[in-house]
């Protein structure tokens, strides 16, 4: 599976929908940052799909979501710096503050395998 991707600079597509999206369906924690970057509260949240530039989750539509977070998909022990692009009652659409490595989410895709 190549996660490699050629990219038209000069289309007008929104960022979020130019990668391919996988399904991984997996629980999640959503960290808030907090003074000098500490991460004390948390909430979980399901990670429906997954990119190399963000992810689909969902959350309780009653919790009020921080604009910029960590994510961190259960099994996978890195937390991924994300800014919320937009909301719709428990679905939040994510963008990572950086892409992430092809290699990486290759691991997190397996990983949803080995587990299921």
């Amino acid at each position: 599976m190549s996660l490699n991707i050629n990219l038209d600079p000069k289309a007008n597509i929104p960022r979020d929908q130019v990668f391919p999206k996988y399904v991984i369906d997996r629980p999640g924690k959503v960290i808030f940052v907090g003074h000098h970057l500490s991460t004390a509260s948390h909430f979980r949240c399901i990670v429906r799909n997954i990119s190399l530039y963000g992810a689909d989750l969902d959350v309780s539509p009653n919790l009020t979501m921080p604009k910029n977070f960590f994510l961190e998909i259960l099994g996978i022990h890195d937390e991924i710096g994300c800014t919320v692009i937009r909301r719709e009652a428990e679905h939040v659409v994510v963008g990572f503050n950086m892409l992430l490595a092809p290699e990486f989410l290759h691991h997190v895709i397996r990983r949803g395998f080995e587990d299921a």
